[in-house]
């Protein structure tokens, strides 16, 4: 057993297999009928059901059921309501992935592997003047863009951005996002 610990510690890609296995079993999930008749069942809880549809609205594996029980709740609540609470639920998947890219070592990880195979183009590029405010502003347009937040977030925590800031420009830019999303479902009703 010290054996494995011992590798397990020197094991520079520790993240990357985190993200790898998490997604694998995110896979799983969705593929359970169970499970996504419970996520499809969120959208009766109202506010609370928002607040998660909000959650599940920021990742690539779950933006589709996310979607679903947003759009599921423009039966019931008003659109602004579900894009402010959704938006609330939004900045904590949010956050949830920017701590891991900040605190968790994974942009480190990323770097020894770019470093591993080579890359005096890319960090040629990291350290040019454009790339330091060019980050965050590309990681808001993905933000704001139906499109699933994973990279935008990512973006935004390379960058070295303030939390506070995150968390603002996260939930202007969820907020909107998904009130034009739900407007748009009552156009097409």
């Amino acid at each position: 057993m010290d054996i494995m610990k011992k590798r397990w510690h020197r094991y520079h890609y520790k993240n990357l297999t985190s993200i790898a296995i998490s997604l694998l079993i995110a896979f799983l999930l969705v593929n359970n009928s169970g499970f996504n008749s419970f996520l499809l069942h969120l959208g009766n809880f109202g506010y609370l059901g928002a607040f998660i549809g909000g959650i599940l609205f920021v990742s690539t594996f779950t933006v589709a059921i996310g979607t679903v029980i947003l759009f599921d709740l423009v039966k019931y609540l008003n659109p602004i309501e579900i894009a402010l609470i959704a938006g609330a639920g939004a900045v904590v998947g949010d956050m949830i992935i920017f701590q891991f890219i900040r605190t968790k070592g994974l942009v480190e990880e990323i770097k020894h592997f770019f470093h591993y195979f080579g890359s005096d183009r890319l960090e040629h590029l990291i350290h040019t003047k454009y790339f330091s405010w060019s980050l965050p502003v590309i990681g808001a347009l993905i933000i704001a863009s139906p499109l699933p937040d994973e990279l935008g977030v990512s973006l935004m925590g390379i960058s070295h951005m303030k939390t506070w800031k995150f968390i603002t420009i996260s939930f202007l830019l969820d907020s909107v996002g998904i009130f034009l999303i739900v407007s748009a479902s009552l156009v097409l009703r």
